[in-house]
């Protein structure tokens, strides 16, 4: 595919709201867009913009991840400090996560927050 046809396709795409192409041509083509971001009309240059920020890419949680946040939420739910605590040990690295915090409920952040666990 030659530049100016993907200028073009992420222009025709942005117009026509269809995001999800947009956004999968940009991501693709980030480094060579982020130097020409010149050529893209305001809604696509905004987009590249918003995808160029969000570029660290924070990986989604897996299912084992969830089903350890949710053991942390019935452990915090259910007052079992010993559980918690256990479990926050052996899952420091995943309570270090920024996005995690969106996931426990709030009996859990606020034992959590108390055992300097989370921030």
């Amino acid at each position: 595919m030659d530049f100016r046809e993907l200028i073009q396709l992420i222009n025709d795409a942005t117009e026509k709201l269809d995001l999800v192409s947009a956004r999968k041509y940009i991501e693709d083509n980030l480094e060579l867009l982020k130097e020409n971001k010149h050529l893209l009309r305001g809604n696509s240059r905004a987009l590249l913009d918003l995808l160029a920020e969000n570029d660290v890419q924070v990986k989604p949680l897996n299912r084992i991840e969830m089903n350890i946040i949710q053991a942390i939420n019935i452990y915090a739910s259910k007052f079992d400090l010993r559980g918690l605590r256990i479990s926050a040990k052996n899952n420091t690295d995943l309570l270090l996560r920024p996005d995690v915090k969106y996931y426990l409920n709030e009996d859990a952040k606020f034992l959590l927050e108390g055992m300097k666990a989370i921030h």
